[in-house]
């Protein structure tokens, strides 16, 4: 299976913490929208945008991902 996000996903974390995707995508550019997209979509993103995430946030990536192993015959 490999890396995943936890529950809630990432762009739910940013919306309880108050920021919409218009602020981070126009405002202060801090995400492009292809991103965003990722991120409700529950599709892993670059590490350079997991470390903008974490800041924003305030979190420990461990907080945002897992890992799931393979099961055997997948």
């Amino acid at each position: 299976m490999g890396l995943r996000y936890k529950k809630p996903l990432p762009h739910e974390r940013l919306k309880e913490a108050g920021y919409s995707s218009y602020f981070l995508t126009k405002q202060k550019n801090i995400f492009s929208m292809g991103t965003m997209t990722k991120f409700r979509n529950g599709e892993m993103v670059s590490c350079s945008n997991l470390e903008r995430l974490c800041r924003l946030l305030n979190c420990q990536p461990g907080d945002l991902i897992e890992y799931v192993p393979e099961e055997e015959g997948e």
